[in-house]
């Protein structure tokens, strides 16, 4: 029996109803047909067309602008309109707008999408968190970037809407002290004892948890997670982690988009 047609199947997308009246979606893998990263399993030219139909779903009519992304703090502001394809793309991990003919996204597989918007300011944003990029670093961290990216636009902190998509949740994200290091004692609250491995010291790690208190600490204070388990949902949503556990040469990636009417 030959394999569904992505194009054919039917989109697995959640939404929020704190984004209600904009538009977006957290497209999720379908069972494993919908795979929308191009650094991902399939044919370059089949994910450029599953990813431009998940934008018409979206926005009809409005091309998908995803950056590539590379776990930076970096930030770009869409002035003018890129073509979607593999190579040439700019580097960052948020994308911010104004602009009403565009959609916003940004591939995700354990790490979280952060989708934002100030209604009143017409501003929008998408954003890829991983611990990498959350945590504070000398160029800042990836979401205190997109936020000050969405100022300059106009926006407003205390307007500002955040939502964590699919990310992988507390329960399945084992750490070692190592990882733990990066973090600060006010971080303390987001790790959770998890049993000793090989005489070593282990934590599991609320990334969800602790995107939402960063966001909280700097003046977003109505932020919400999908609370959607990457990691242990193998038919819903592609993990980095789960892929890297079975032993698979590749692992696919979830798309989160959001636009403005």
């Amino acid at each position: 029996m030959a394999d569904p047609d992505p194009l054919d199947t039917p989109f697995d997308i959640e939404r929020s109803p704190l984004l209600e009246g904009i538009p977006h979606g957290f497209f999720g893998s379908r069972g494993g047909v919908h795979q929308f990263g191009y650094g991902g399993p399939g044919d370059e030219q089949a994910v450029r067309r599953l990813r431009a139909a998940a934008a018409k779903a979206i926005l009809p009519g409005a091309p998908l602008q995803a950056p590539h992304q590379v776990h930076s703090p970096e930030v770009v502001t869409i002035a003018k309109a890129w073509p979607d394809a593999a190579r040439d793309r700019p580097v960052a991990d948020a994308v911010v707008t104004n602009r009403t003919d565009v959609v916003l996204g940004i591939v995700t597989a354990d790490c979280a999408p952060v989708l934002m918007a100030d209604r009143d300011a017409q501003v929008i944003a998408a954003a890829h968190a991983g611990w990498r990029g959350a945590v504070c670093a000398e160029r800042g961290s990836v979401l205190e970037n997109t936020l000050a990216a969405m100022e300059g636009l106009g926006a407003r902190r205390d307007r500002i809407v955040a939502v964590v998509g699919p990310t992988i949740a507390q329960s399945s994200y084992e750490v070692d002290a190592a990882f733990r290091e990066h973090f600060t004692d006010q971080d303390d609250v987001h790790f959770a004892a998890a049993p000793m491995r090989e005489g070593v010291e282990r934590w599991h790690f609320d990334l969800p948890g602790y995107i939402i208190a960063r966001l909280g600490r700097v003046g977003v204070v109505d932020a919400v997670d999908l609370a959607q388990d990457t990691f242990s949902q193998d038919q819903k949503y592609h993990s980095y982690r789960r892929a890297a556990l079975n032993g698979e040469p590749n692992y696919g990636r979830q798309l989160s988009t959001i636009a403005l009417k």
